[in-house]
């Protein structure tokens, strides 16, 4: 009772899965409702949508670079006009 082979004390063969790893390599079932297939999709609207998304963020990152780079120089010119002032 020592060994740990199959049942019948015959050892399993190296090319013969092991028990647990049959099982292991089997699909679950699926839980839950089964969904039906998405739409179709319409990639030219997609990428309209795409492009127009890409744009609106290209316009808004180049307003907030502009008010960066104008904050800046507001700063700069605060700082040199309350400069020496204490």
């Amino acid at each position: 009772m020592a060994s740990r082979g199959r049942r019948g004390g015959v050892p399993a063969r190296e090319d013969e899965p092991r028990r647990e790893e049959r099982e292991e390599q089997q699909a679950p079932a699926p839980q839950g409702p089964v969904l039906p297939p998405p739409p179709p999709v319409d990639y030219g609207v997609f990428m309209q949508g795409l492009v127009q998304a890409m744009q609106t963020q290209a316009h808004t990152q180049a307003a907030l670079q502009a008010q960066l780079e104008a904050q800046i120089y507001l700063d700069g010119a605060y700082e040199r006009c309350t400069a020496g002032k204490s």
